[in-house]
């Protein structure tokens, strides 16, 4: 009788042992994220088109009409960093032509530096320096150089709307020259990477 006891009371131990282990089994569970990113993300390559107007004033920009507007449609491409919060830097290159009711025309090409703020989430201002050169409808090319700012807010998770507006001038050494002779002002949407 005792040998039938023990093999009962063995047998009872060796279940309960299994079902502790049943109860213990560890199933995979994707963890919740412990931080999720807030706003948009301004770092990044990006591209994008712009409208906008240049005026020219009393002074000659670059071989252009004095006292005249020209309408300007363009493009832009560039890539920001964030070297330290809300510290925004930039390098960008754009392409614009330029035409008015005269049927004259012109394109000009910028590389550009931003430095800007990111002053909320989905709102960035900055300054823009630049320099390149303009071509005339008569082929004839000039070395130009623009400073101005804009501001920028994030659409969606990748779109954003900017509004821009620059002073620009020629590096011809003509007595009287402005050091601003020509203004442009964009508004353009971008596509973010």
């Amino acid at each position: 009788m005792f040998v039938r006891s023990l093999a009962i009371g063995v047998s009872a131990a060796a279940l309960m042992v299994g079902g502790a282990q049943a109860a213990d089994l560890i199933i995979p569970v994707t963890p919740e994220p412990i931080y999720t990113p807030a706003g948009f993300d301004w770092e990044g390559l990006y591209v994008g088109a712009r409208v906008g107007g240049q005026f020219v004033g009393s002074n000659v920009y670059a071989g252009s009409t004095t006292s005249a507007t020209y309408g300007v449609i363009g493009a832009a491409v560039g890539v920001n960093f964030i070297p330290v919060d809300p510290v925004l830097l930039g390098v960008e290159v754009t392409a614009d032509y330029n035409w008015n009711h005269n049927a004259t025309s012109s394109s000009e090409f910028f590389a550009n530096l931003r430095v800007g703020a990111v002053v909320t989430d989905n709102a960035l201002v900055y300054a823009l320096g630049g320099v390149g050169y303009s071509t005339r409808h008569n082929a004839t090319s000039e070395a130009v150089y623009q400073l101005g700012g804009g501001v920028e807010f994030a659409v969606n998770d990748v779109v954003t709307v900017r509004g821009e507006v620059v002073g620009q001038g020629d590096f011809s050494h003509t007595a009287g020259d402005a050091f601003f002779e020509s203004a442009k002002a964009t508004v353009g949407v971008f596509y973010h990477f």
